[in-house]
């Protein structure tokens, strides 16, 4: 025989130490690894990483086969590892209906089990006995499996099998908002059994479904129905999760030694350079010791402290673990194989040499990798004096196969048996190297000729949805639903995807199907979604910010493809709004925001774009694999019809797209020119409800018109007055055009508002009397609601609807049905119906007069009368009927009495210069009693008449009512409007749930609610419908407030996704905070009262919103320029577009709109910076870890009555963000921002004493509010002797008047909780800055500090 050369004499070593330690132990049925002798218990996650070393010495002895007996041992060892991992895949497979209803419930009780018998593969705990929902394990398992079926081992043999695995990949999929027990089985370190968000699992998740997506189970012998699909955003979500939580852990464990797993073998999970090395520093810098590294810090397992007959600790003696916690050489072993990948042999080396020092030796001379070091009980005290000085002894396993089998595999690569990239196949640890820039291609598709043709006249030329074809163009939803089919099995009972939502990546894809090729829209764009998608320039924002966030997250094959598709909804006006010209125009420059971009046509970018198939769309069960699943073949068909075709009825644009039979119906033509309902007298409009409605009352001064006669027809939802006949010249019509909602005006200027309104107010005054009729006295709460109803019918204003539906919806509940009221119920019976031939030639005259502009909303929700006629039909004076109204949504007729015509009489001829026709009285009853027009009567017309008419007795529910306003302020873009509405019929945010989990995965917890009575605190990710009512509850009736606090949800989770680094030092975002700084803001920059601002706010476009909220978030300074139709818009001060922008003004030179605030800079600077902070509860760096070391050296801090007890530094650590969280609790419960703020500069005072050991315990409990009073003292003290501007108000002396003034709680400055405005305004350096008043009020209220000596304090 040959002789064996070393390295045949060195791996036949290997492999016997290979057998002896670990192969003897797996048990010959189902391939599986007991814990130890004693515990039969097999962990899924131990079991993957000991036959680790057994896979790395196969493929050694690969690469060295050059004896028969070699490729003996390599297809031995080969084959242990395929029975142990198809030994987990049974075990996991008899689960299979946990897998199942995990999906639905991801509660804990649900879960895989963690670990199986390794007798029978079957569970050995029931499901609550044990935390075994750990993510980490499943997801390690799903890693391995793929880097193993990488390296041509075949371990699945079944489709049935292939399926379990895609589920697998739907268990894991959420892992960035699942809390779990983690890698060590515990979750919280206390034990109690409560999960946490673990980075460890997080990290471990993202890896493994990198690692599958399109990977071929059954290896290079596959076909599409083998092969595995992860959308890439989930694996996204994963990574921005995992990047804004590490260093830290988790809650309790500021950080773990776990992490060396995620950030280097076998995970590679995260891509930037900088924080790999950040994470391996600071686990070495507090974690490392003599033994190895500790699991995480106070972690009290199998030291000497702890009490073994139970599992759990009690919260206060976790501090007796510190500086004694074991350490695990199973570190070492990892940080061997992290600096084996990096490929820097010295650390290899010097880990190496530490972790051979610490190795047991067994009998036979093999080195053996023991558990854990703890220190031995005698000597534990020595070790809390001089941390590190104590010899250890071994506890635990020894050897512990996890360790041993990662100290095999790194001395394989260290002799050079292995390269590193075979043990990481897929490539996983090239993720940090530094990628080339993305390129992002953009296409715009025109959704009919005539939108094409518009764009060309811009220069812009674009394809339409039909010469697109072959390829056929789909919204996200459709992407959605086909997803579903994925991992479907009938045999395995297993249903495929649930979670419904496709990101930006997944969208950005090519996708074919058999011959098809599929192009899909993002899922922003969606309009079915909410009323944010109808504010163009949001849309165009959220598109910028998606391009942006694909060049960074873009990771696969080939460049990202964005498809848009430019709708008639989008038009304004029937023009292309100038913000979509523009981004356009810039996209077409090749860069925007940065990014680079090209734009073209679908077929340029076929070769470029990346594709995947969807091959699981066939029938494979049934045995049809190259035919279309049946279901899938039916919904693409109902779809390809649907998609993209006119809906144009729901988007509520004018009446030519109204189907006909629907138009035909009585029109009012005068209701544009009616007499508004102008209230000047705005205090008791709205105000009579029962609940107080000053909050949440919408009516502006001015109620924009509701019948404003736009250029595409809109028309109001409700029928109109009865005053007037349709005798007004339809000329009119034309100017009313213009749509400005001048609005929300201030009371002060409402009346050159209302000259303002529209060119024919200008010219008459209007009768008196009208505006008294419904309004002047009318009180709500003594008005029956069949009044109600008629003046709801009467009304034009937008704005007094909602204020009557709110008081319907009030008294009578949504359900209320209208239908039949509000007729006036006076009239006689004697009121003859009108002659039948008469009618219908008023019908037939009218219903083609308003054809040209009357049209309505659609939707099955109400639809009025109105015209906005064309210009080309004579005036029909000599017809004056008594208007009949027939609504669709009331079927029932509006009356007009004998006053009421008189009064139209008058005040057609004085709006219009036009003599009115005298009434043509229709039978002699009618002008006395006026006229009921029977719904028979005219439903025997001829058809085409009688379709617009519904039958009687249809239900119209106040609900409906308010769709149609909803809709109908949308069009309008009167927001304040749109947000009411949209609260009331309780609409929310689509993403509302996914935003929250979006803000809370990234460690900050959301409140909302106007502090400080109601405030609530969301901490867990949950259901949308939950997260619906706790907001409801928070704000009570306030339908508004609350409709924009779920708005600012989702811009703030929009902000934390592409702009992290704005939310530095929050911890928690109180949204009904940053709604009073918006209000104070905006009142600062306007210079009016908080009604007003709070006014204008809620009427700000989703746009302007999210703007302010940045200006807010970032700290900028900003001013509120007036742009047409009264909407503000915010610009940056430093930019000259203000200048530009407030010259297109009103038009008014005394229009206050349209000034804006010159900011002194100096005046009010220090107090806003501090109240932004205090409402964005931004706090200094480190700074919750410092009021750790002040707790620490007294008996408690007070804050606002909530005392922080001492006890607390002994269950928590400082970095942790627990007590973070505790801290931020205790300051929460101060309202006022800028107070708050003084407080958090009191601490940081504090923490200076401790820092610099000024003295060796600070004493008692110290109440941190006396030190800011305390200094406030101070500051006025030195006021009065250099006669600062403190002198004005507070250090004033005081006489009886003033006296009592501040007894009341009213300081003349109005400065909040009894501390001078001037001291919230002073610089916090300087001789006069707050610090030197705090640091000097800390030398007098605590009785620790020194009296005597110099009083000189630097202070940085």
């Amino acid at each position: 025989m040959r002789s064996r050369s070393n390295s045949g004499v060195r791996l036949d070593y290997y492999q016997r130490i290979v057998h002896r330690l670990i192969l003897a132990h797996q048990e010959p049925v189902t391939g599986l690894f007991p814990a130890s002798n004693v515990n039969s218990h097999a962990w899924i996650r131990d079991n993957v990483y000991c036959i680790l070393a057994v896979w790395g010495l196969s493929m050694a002895y690969k690469k060295i086969a050059d004896q028969d007996e070699d490729r003996a041992k390599c297809y031995e060892l080969e084959q242990s590892c395929v029975k142990l991992m198809r030994g987990l895949l049974m075990a996991m497979m008899n689960q299979k209906d946990k897998v199942e209803k995990f999906k639905m419930t991801q509660s804990p009780y649900d879960s895989l089990h963690a670990k199986y018998s390794s007798k029978n593969g079957l569970p050995v705990v029931a499901d609550n006995e044990w935390g075994h929902l750990q993510i980490d394990a499943v997801s390690l398992y799903l890693l391995i499996l793929a880097q193993m079926t990488a390296s041509g081992l075949q371990i699945v043999f079944s489709l049935d099998e292939v399926s379990f695995i895609q589920n697998l990949v739907f268990y894991i999929e959420s892992a960035y908002s699942i809390p779990d027990y983690g890698i060590w089985e515990r979750g919280d370190k206390t034990n109690h059994g409560e999960p946490e968000l673990n980075a460890s699992s997080i990290g471990m998740a993202k890896a493994a479904l990198e690692a599958m997506n399109e990977l071929d189970l059954f290896g290079a012998r596959g076909g599409p129905a083998s092969v595995i699909h992860v959308l890439a955003d989930e694996a996204h979500k994963c990574q921005a999760v995992l990047q804004s939580m590490l260093p830290r852990e988790s809650n309790s464990k500021e950080l773990d030694s776990g992490l060396l797993c995620v950030i280097g073998f076998p995970a590679f999970a995260v891509d930037d350079a900088q924080l790999i090395h950040n994470t391996k520093d600071a686990i070495l810098s507090r974690l490392q010791g003599k033994y190895g590294c500790k699991r995480f810090l106070r972690d009290g397992y199998r030291t000497p402290k702890e009490d073994p007959s139970r599992l759990y600790y009690e919260r206060w003696e976790l501090r007796m673990f510190e500086n004694i916690e074991c350490e695990w050489p199973l570190f070492y072993c990892y940080l061997i194989l992290f600096h084996a990948f990096q490929n820097d042999k010295r650390s290899v080396q010097e880990y190496a040499d530490r972790l051979e020092k610490i190795m047991v030796r067994s009998e036979d001379g093999i080195l053996l990798v023991p558990e854990s070091y703890a220190v031995p009980q005698d000597l534990v005290g020595f070790e809390y004096q001089k941390p590190g000085s104590q010899a250890r002894e071994v506890v635990g396993r020894c050897p512990f196969l996890w360790g041993q089998s990662l100290f095999i595999l790194g001395r394989l690569l260290q002799e050079g048996f292995l390269a590193v990239g075979e043990l990481d196949p897929l490539n996983r640890r090239l993720g940090a190297q530094k990628k080339p820039d993305v390129v992002v291609q953009v296409v715009i598709i025109a959704e009919d000729n005539e939108i094409r043709d518009k764009l060309a006249e811009h220069d812009l030329h674009v394809q339409t949805i039909a010469e697109v074809a072959p390829i056929e163009v789909q919204p996200a939803r459709v992407l959605s639903h086909l997803y579903t089919y994925l991992g479907r099995n009938r045999k395995l009972g297993l249903s495929g995807r649930k979670s419904r939502d496709v990101g930006i990546l997944s969208t950005s894809k090519l996708y074919s199907l058999k011959d098809r090729i599929f192009a899909f829209t993002p899922q922003f764009v969606d309009l079915s979604r909410f009323y944010i998608a109808s504010d163009n320039e949001l849309m165009i924002d959220i598109l910028k910010g998606e391009i942006n966030f694909l060049k960074s997250a873009w990771d696969l094959l080939g460049r990202p493809l964005v498809t848009l598709v430019l709708k008639r909804i989008h038009l304004d006006q029937d023009k292309i709004p100038l913000a979509m010209i523009q981004t356009m125009r810039k996209l077409k420059s090749g860069y925007i925001n940065g990014t680079r971009v090209m734009l073209g046509s679908l077929k340029d970018f076929l070769n470029t774009s990346a594709i995947t198939d969807l091959s699981f769309l066939g029938s494979t069960e049934d045995g049809y694999p190259d035919r279309l699943h049946p279901d899938v073949q039916t919904y693409l068909d109902e779809h390809l019809l649907r998609s993209f075709s006119n809906r144009s009825t729901m988007n509520l644009r004018g009446g030519q797209l109204r189907p006909r039979h629907l138009r035909r119906r009585m029109s009012c033509k005068g209701a544009i020119k009616k007499t508004r309902s102008i209230n000047v007298d705005s205090d008791n409009l709205g105000m009579e409800g029962p609940s107080p409605l000053t909050e949440r009352r919408l009516s502006s001064v001015v109620p924009p018109p509701w019948l404003q006669a736009n250029k595409q027809g809109h028309v109001s939802v409700f029928a109109t007055t009865p005053e007037e006949g349709p005798t007004s010249p339809p000329q009119l019509g034309g100017e009313l055009g213009l749509r400005e909602n001048i609005y929300p005006v201030d009371p002060h200027h409402s009346r050159s508002a209302i000259d303002r309104r529209s060119e024919f107010v200008r010219q008459q005054e209007m009768p008196k009397i009208l505006i008294q009729r419904h309004r002047a006295e009318t009180n709500f709460a003594d008005t029956e609601v069949e009044e109600l109803i008629a003046m709801l019918r009467e009304t034009e204003s937008l704005e007094e609807q909602g204020d009557i539906l709110q008081y319907l919806v009030d008294t009578q509940g949504l359900d209320f049905n209208t239908a039949g009221l509000g007729l006036k119920h006076k009239s006689d019976d004697n009121a003859a119906e009108l002659d039948q031939a008469f009618m219908d030639d008023v019908m037939l005259e009218l219903s083609t007069a308003g054809a040209g502009g009357s049209g309505g909303v659609g939707g099955g929700d109400g639809c009025g009368a109105a015209a906005g006629g064309e210009k080309k039909k004579p005036p029909m004076l000599p017809v004056k009927v008594p208007t009949v109204i027939i609504d669709p949504t009331t079927t029932t007729t509006s009356t007009a009495s004998k006053k009421d015509l008189d009064n139209a009489n008058a005040t057609a001829t004085a709006t219009t210069g036009i003599p009115a026709a005298p009434v043509a009285p229709a039978s002699p009853a009618a002008p006395a009693a006026g006229c009921s027009t029977n719904n028979n009567s005219l439903n025997n017309n001829d058809s085409s008449q009688s379709e617009g008419m519904l039958e009687e007795g249809r239900v119209v529910t106040v609900r409906d009512l308010l769709k149609g306003l909803y809709e109908k302020a949308c069009q309008q873009k009167l927001w304040g409007l749109v947000r009411h509405t949209a609260g009331m019929l309780g609409k929310r945010v689509e993403d509302l749930g996914k935003a929250v989990t979006d803000l809370l995965v990234r460690q900050k917890q959301v409140t909302v609610g106007m502090p400080p009575n109601n405030e609530h605190t969301i901490t867990a990710p949950l259901p949308e419908g939950e997260l619906r009512q706790l907001i409801h509850d928070a704000y009570g009736d306030d339908e508004s407030t609350a409709m924009l606090t779920q708005e600012l949800m989702v811009y703030l989770a929009m902000f934390i996704r592409t702009e992290p680094q704005l939310f530095h030092e929050m911890l928690r975002l109180r949204v009904g905070l940053i709604i009073q700084v918006m209000a104070k803001e905006l009142s600062r920059t306007l210079i009016c009262d908080g009604e007003a601002a709070s006014e204008h706010l809620l009427n700000l476009s989703p746009f302007e919103m999210k703007n302010l909220l940045y200006h807010i978030l970032s700290g900028k300074e900003f001013a509120v320029s007036s742009v047409a139709r009264g909407n503000l818009s915010i610009v940056s001060c430093k930019s000259s577009r203000v200048s530009k922008k407030s010259q297109i003004g009103l038009g008014d030179p005394e229009g206050e709109d349209a000034l804006i605030a010159t900011i002194d800079d100096r005046q009010g600077q220090w107090l806003r910076r501090r109240r932004l902070d205090g409402a964005l509860n931004r706090v200094p760096r480190d700074f919750y870890s410092r009021v750790w070391t002040v707790l620490e050296k007294c008996q408690g801090l007070a804050i606002e009555g909530r005392v922080l007890q001492q006890s607390l530094t002994q269950e928590m650590t400082p970095g942790e963000l627990k007590f973070a969280l505790e801290v931020e609790t205790a300051l929460n419960q101060i309202p006022q921002p800028e107070y708050r703020q003084l407080v958090v500069e009191a601490l940081m005072v504090l923490t200076l004493v401790t820092e610099h050991n000024m003295v060796p315990c600070l004493g008692d409990v110290i109440y941190v509010e006396h030190l800011v009073h305390k200094a406030n003292q101070l500051f006025l003290e030195d006021q009065r002797k250099v006669q600062g501007d403190a002198t004005l108000c507070c250090a004033k002396l005081k006489d009886g008047k003033e006296q009592q003034q501040a007894a009341s709680g009213m300081l003349l400055c109005g400065g909040a909780a009894y501390i001078c405005q001037h001291l919230y305004d002073s610089a916090p350096s300087g001789s006069y800055g707050t610090m030197t008043y705090m640091s000097r009020a800390v030398a007098l209220v605590l009785d620790c500090v020194p009296k005597h000596g110099e009083k000189e304090c630097a202070i940085s």
